[in-house]
C-alpha cells in the first residue's frame, strides 16, 4: 500500500512538472529569434490600476482600474518564423485542450483565425487566452489575475458593440 501512495505521489509531481500556462509559454519563446515577446508585470499593473473608472458608449460603466489591479501577469508572443509559428500554436492547443480552458469565441475571417479562451469560476476568471493565427504570423496572448467576470463581461460587451 505504502508503494502504491509513493507511485501515485510521484506520478501527480511528473504530471504537475509538465502543466503549462502562460508564463511558460512566454519563457520557452520570447528569447527566439524572429518573435516578439511583451511581458507586463503585476507592478506596472498596480501602477495602471490607478486610472479611472471609463465609460463606455452605451451610458454604462466599468471600473477598469480595479479589473487592470486585478492581473497578476500579462504574456504576449508573436511569430512570423514558419517553425515557430507551428510550435507555438500547438503548444497553447495543448495547453487549452488541458480541460481548464472554455472557449469564449472563435471568428474567422479572411485566413484569420481568433479563439478567445478563459479559466476560472462563475464569480472569478483566473486566465483570458487569445489564440490568433493567420498566414505566416501566430500570436499568443495570455492574462493571468483574479479578474471579477461581471467586470470582464462588461468590457467584452462593450468592445462588441463598438465592432
Amino acid at each position: 500500500m505504502k508503494k502504491i501512495i509513493i507511485i501515485a505521489a510521484a506520478v501527480l509531481m511528473t504530471v504537475s512538472a509538465f502543466a503549462q500556462d502562460g508564463k511558460s509559454i512566454y519563457n520557452r519563446y520570447s528569447d527566439e529569434a524572429d518573435v516578439s515577446a511583451v511581458y507586463i508585470s503585476p507592478a506596472m499593473f498596480r501602477l495602471m490600476g490607478r486610472l479611472p473608472d471609463i465609460e463606455v458608449s452605451d451610458g454604462s460603466s466599468f471600473n477598469l482600474g480595479a479589473f487592470v489591479r486585478s492581473l497578476t501577469g500579462m504574456y504576449i508572443i508573436s511569430s512570423e518564423n514558419k517553425n515557430i509559428n507551428s510550435a507555438l500554436s500547438s503548444e497553447a492547443e495543448r495547453m487549452i485542450s488541458r480541460g481548464r480552458y472554455e472557449m469564449l469565441m472563435e471568428v474567422k475571417e479572411n485566413g484569420q483565425n481568433v479563439r478567445m479562451y478563459t479559466s476560472g469560476t462563475d464569480k472569478v476568471i483566473d486566465s483570458f487566452v487569445f489564440l490568433v493565427k493567420e498566414a505566416g504570423e501566430c500570436t499568443f496572448i495570455c492574462f493571468d489575475g483574479k479578474m471579477d467576470r461581471t467586470e470582464v463581461e462588461k468590457a467584452v460587451a462593450s468592445a462588441m458593440k463598438n465592432r
